[in-house]
């Protein structure tokens, strides 16, 4: 089984929209990437999606889709995709010891010593790379830290584990709605209460690029767009779903043209980079 992670969600983005929205073209028809990334991106599709691939027979050969039917799932399969991109070994290792040892009430020295003691004493990390996780922890309020005397005390928030059915529902309506999906994947599997006439999957495909764009919104930052023709700079206000379609649009002031405009399907119109973020 094809299992490598995605490193680069762009690239595969891409080939999700075709095969679910469209679904007709053949290898030849990918005409803006080569053979050899249609080749790899489809053994991912294929190989996270396998419950939902299908495949159209024509005298040019075999074509694959996606086939979903929105009114018997009860989760957005689209997230499985999101879930598989790569971190390293440490990353990952580092993250569940914190969880682990942290139901007691801890101080940095004792801390390192316990993961050292956990780890066979091979010295996988040192203080600073602790202390910056331990911050991001704190400031994401699934870790508090206490100061007794002149030492910190680390200990997992009691208020981090947010009820299923809050989770359930956020998941599959919400803008970015793959956070409730990952840790429902650390819950024990309960059934859902919730099932949709309308079920909009694809807005999945958005998640790092909204994501992006609500920090620019939230810490008052203009972006960088590529368009077809040009590249612009522009404010992003809000963004908009469609009722109908569920679309998504970003009505941004377009700097150049001193004006705000909305756009549909953010990731198909718009070509963004992180890096290209800017205060104002």
């Amino acid at each position: 089984m094809y299992q490598e992670s995605v490193k680069n969600f762009n690239k595969i983005r891409e080939y999700i929209r075709e095969f679910y929205i469209n679904g007709f073209k053949s290898r030849q028809d990918y005409i803006i990437k080569s053979s050899h990334s249609y080749d790899n991106e489809k053994r991912c599709i294929e190989s996270y999606m396998s419950d939902f691939v299908d495949y159209h027979m024509t005298p040019s050969g075999k074509i694959p889709y996606l086939s979903i039917n929105t009114r018997v799932i009860q989760h957005n399969p689209l997230y499985r995709v999101l879930k598989t991109k790569s971190f390293t070994d440490h990353d990952i290792i580092l993250h569940f010891l914190i969880l682990d040892l942290l139901h007691a009430p801890l101080s940095m020295s004792e801390l390192m010593d316990k993961i050292d003691e956990k780890t066979n004493h091979t010295y996988l990390y040192d203080e600073s790379t602790l202390r910056k996780k331990l911050k991001e922890y704190v400031e994401e309020g699934i870790i508090n830290a206490n100061k007794k005397g002149k030492k910190i005390y680390y200990q997992l928030s009691e208020d981090y584990i947010i009820p299923h059915d809050i989770l359930d529902f956020f998941s599959e309506v919400s803008p970015c709605g793959v956070i409730g999906s990952y840790i429902l994947d650390k819950q024990e599997k309960e059934d859902s209460l919730f099932s949709f006439k309308h079920h909009y999957l694809t807005h999945v495909l958005d998640s790092e690029v909204l994501y992006d764009l609500f920090n620019a919104i939230h810490q008052h930052k203009y972006v960088s767009l590529k368009t077809a023709r040009n590249r612009i700079k522009v404010i992003p206000l809000s963004i908009f779903i469609g009722v109908e379609d569920g679309r998504q649009y970003l009505m941004a002031y377009t700097c150049p043209f001193y004006r705000v405009h909305f756009s549909v399907m953010l990731s198909l119109l718009f070509s963004y980079k992180r890096s290209e973020m800017f205060k104002l």
